[in-house]
């Protein structure tokens, strides 16, 4: 069996990887926030330690256990065993991992924003695999939605951007007017 990594943002998108043999996992005593760090321009997804919480995602195989790719793509993070806390269907234990910003690292910026089109391929991906229930649910196991976003969705720059349908762009927008999201032009 090949070890696996649990995805909580972008990589539950299935169009955003080519790792095959997901499945639909849970992370328990963690949970999502917006972060900054030096390394990147933009916030990202990263989680915390909250016994209280527990977040949807996906399960994968990384082929022959080679994590060079992956590390690549999730740079700026670093990959700590999950252990016990993936809930998971498979039969058998597993070898899992998750990836989170270390603390060390953040910094504070008002200037860094979130990308709309990396929000829109993160809750693309919830609501494909969860629906809009596990679209509410995403956003509510999620901090810092204080952070300003970025709209972007005319040219996008997140690189794994997707299509979204209508009904996709109005529920993204739908959750972030509940949260009293400021959106910024892009």
């Amino acid at each position: 069996m090949h070890p696996c990594f649990f995805g909580y943002g972008s990589l539950v998108n299935r169009d955003t990887h080519i790792y095959e043999n997901a499945a639909r996992a849970r992370l328990v005593g963690w949970r999502r926030t917006w972060v900054f760090t030096a390394e990147r321009g933009q916030a990202f997804l990263s989680v915390i330690p909250d016994p209280d919480t527990v977040i949807d995602g996906l399960i994968a195989e990384v082929p022959h256990g080679d994590w060079d790719a992956l590390d690549a793509r999730e740079h700026g993070y670093s990959r700590i065993a999950s252990g016990s806390a993936v809930q998971h269907p498979r039969a058998s234990a597993q070898d899992i991992s998750h990836y989170a910003v270390p603390r060390d690292t953040w910094t504070q910026s008002r200037e860094n924003h979130i990308l709309l089109s990396y929000l829109d391929v993160v809750v693309q991906g919830y609501l494909r695999e969860f629906g809009a229930g596990g679209v509410a649910d995403f956003f509510a196991t999620t901090d810092r939605w204080d952070t300003h976003i970025l709209d972007d969705r005319a040219m996008p720059r997140y690189p794994r951007a997707q299509r979204l349908s209508m009904q996709e762009t109005a529920l993204v927008d739908q959750h972030l007017a509940l949260r009293n999201a400021v959106i910024v032009a892009g």
